[in-house]
């Protein structure tokens, strides 16, 4: 989906604009941010494949490598196939694995079970009462965990 289009106040630029100021925040200076929110459908479903072979990290890094630093089409075949390949699967069951009735129902099921939850974006921190949506600012995510009465321990 087109960003424009998901945040029409905002143009293109402007979320992409925020976005590079946010992943600064973090010391985070290297991404390229998409203009589209991907279909992350075909991908998770080869991850599903990937955690089963044991490389689900590998594959998840590199993933995320594509989307947010290289630019590169996650839901785009060939590039799910490359990136599968680097991370030791084997591209061909890893694209079939894309479509898999298997995978795709255990993605169903996550995606249920995160609804039952109350869970609507990723990452979702459950604080006691508390709930925070989205890549969020340590202070925010602070604020809520004092609010829950969570208390800082220093180890």
């Amino acid at each position: 989906m087109d960003l424009a289009r998901l945040h029409p106040r905002q143009g293109k630029s402007e979320m992409g604009s925020y976005i590079l100021k946010f992943a600064a925040g973090f010391g985070i200076h290297d991404i390229k941010p998409s203009s589209r929110l991907p279909n992350t459908r075909r991908p998770l479903a080869v991850a599903e494949y990937a955690r089963d072979q044991g490389k689900l990290d590998a594959f998840r890094s590199l993933v995320m490598a594509a989307h947010w630093k290289e630019g590169r089409d996650i839901e785009d075949e060939s590039v799910l196939r490359n990136l599968a390949a680097a991370a030791g699967l084997d591209p061909d069951i890893a694209i079939k694995a894309a479509v898999d009735p298997v995978y795709l129902k255990r993605i169903a099921d996550t995606r249920a079970e995160y609804k039952k939850l109350g869970v609507g974006g990723i990452p979702t921190f459950l604080l006691g009462s508390e709930t925070v949506e989205g890549c969020q600012p340590y202070e925010i995510l602070a604020d809520a965990a004092r609010r829950a009465g969570i208390r800082k321990t220093v180890i």
